[in-house]
């Protein structure tokens, strides 16, 4: 079977204000989406499953569905707080969805075969798409998934504090560990740093980094749904605990039911975390443009 495109896009984009996953950045009105969309295409993919919020579902399918329509198959899959919580009473206070890892859960009944992961608003180029869709035609299985890696200076943001998936590889770059760090931002001219509580750490600038792009064998899934589970009763009353998917590649390492393969791309990042990013993201496109990357429209 072919693989699947799964693209997180029900974030409520609280830091950048607005929904940044249906605003045009390229020169015909190309959301950032499009241009991983145009990517997979080339590389292979044959299905799109977008995970959204119900409330903007109309307006999702208005803009993308005209020009899709035979380019590749699309599906829908609306992430909501009471699903796959069982039994589990999802707190009153509770407003926000449950994080990355809940939102791949949510698709669980939509994709049955080889699947990659991508961010709704993350530009993650034309390499690293070939290099996803080669792992998941040839190597992926229940007991190997991959991370597209990138390198950490490469991926922060001039206007703001970012979140990355910091990841420690072996001499084979299998990964040994993966940990979430939530406020990275470079310092200086030669240090990265990120914070935690009180207490400031020091990160290598290249340092490979999980930027949400990953490729998964359907038995995830199941995989996925028993640590929810876990995660519901450990940190389900706090109304800030995020199920990310970095929680899942590291407890899948630990406890010994398989290998992370962590792919480098020569691929470059951009990204709009803040307001502020936006024009930074519209002169690279301009630029891949210039180059010949892309074509000034996409779907013409």
């Amino acid at each position: 079977m072919q693989p699947t495109l799964l693209i997180l896009a029900a974030g409520m984009a609280s830091r950048y204000g607005s929904m940044k996953q249906i605003q045009g950045f390229g020169p015909s009105g190309e959301t950032i989406m499009d241009y991983s969309i145009y990517d997979a295409i080339r590389a292979g993919f044959k299905k799109v499953v977008f995970i959204i919020r119900k409330d903007f579902a109309n307006d999702f399918k208005a803009i993308f569905e005209p020009k899709l329509k035979g380019k590749i198959g699309i599906d829908y899959v609306f992430q909501d707080l009471h699903s796959f919580t069982g039994d589990y009473p999802v707190p009153a206070e509770r407003t926000k969805p449950w994080g990355t890892a809940h939102a791949v859960l949510c698709a669980k009944d939509a994709i049955r075969e080889p699947f990659a992961v991508i961010n709704a608003d993350d530009f993650y180029g034309r390499d690293a798409f070939e290099k996803a869709y080669a792992f998941l035609t040839k190597d992926v299985s229940p007991n190997l998934y991959c991370i597209i890696g990138y390198e950490l200076a490469k991926t922060l943001s001039d206007n703001g504090t970012v979140s990355r998936g910091v990841c420690q590889v072996d001499a084979a770059n299998n990964l040994v560990s993966i940990n979430e760090r939530t406020k990275i931002y470079q310092d200086g001219d030669r240090k990265i740093t990120y914070e935690e509580g009180e207490k400031k750490f020091e990160v290598p600038f290249d340092s490979p980094v999980s930027m949400n792009f990953w490729a998964f064998d359907p038995s995830v899934f199941d995989y996925t749904q028993k640590i929810f589970a876990e995660f519901l009763q450990e940190q389900g009353t706090n109304p800030k605990a995020e199920f990310f998917i970095p929680i899942i590649g590291d407890k899948l390492i630990k406890e010994g039911k398989g290998h992370i393969r962590v792919i480098p791309t020569s691929a470059q990042w951009f990204g709009v975390t803040y307001k502020e990013d936006a024009p930074g993201v519209q002169a690279s496109l301009n630029a891949l443009i210039e180059k010949g990357d892309y074509p000034n429209n996409l779907w013409k």
